[in-house]
């Protein structure tokens, strides 16, 4: 079974910067689609960033220019840079893989089980 673990999040000041990373383990020959998604409380999981497997990324308006998603397919590691943070990027945020290729067939819809960032005003 592929799992996703989040790490890097934490308490920053606004203005700061934080890398999140992602660390795909299991049985895995190839990850596709990923994706960070953040949540706050009472609102829906919103996707921020995504990058296919060829590195083509895209991202939300309100992210744009301060975060960057990558990848590298040899370690299986997901990360997203936040740069220029504010305190309405506050929130849980998550890793998610489309579908993971492995030794025994696919697995769909991969979630982590979130990392808590907190920008300070």
């Amino acid at each position: 079974q592929v799992q996703l673990v989040e790490s890097g999040g934490g308490l920053v000041q606004a203005g700061e910067s934080l890398r999140l990373s992602c660390a795909a383990s299991g049985t895995i020959v190839k990850l596709e689609a990923m994706g960070w998604f953040r949540q706050t409380p009472g609102k829906q999981r919103e996707l921020l960033a995504s990058i296919d497997g060829d590195g083509r990324s895209n991202y939300i308006e309100s992210v744009k220019g301060r975060f960057t998603i990558s990848r590298d397919n040899v370690k299986n590691m997901l990360y997203l840079q936040m740069s220029s943070l504010n305190p309405e990027d506050t929130a849980v945020y998550y890793c998610h893989a489309d579908r993971a290729v492995t030794r025994w067939g696919f697995e769909h819809d991969i979630w982590g089980q979130g990392t808590q960032v907190t920008v300070s005003s």
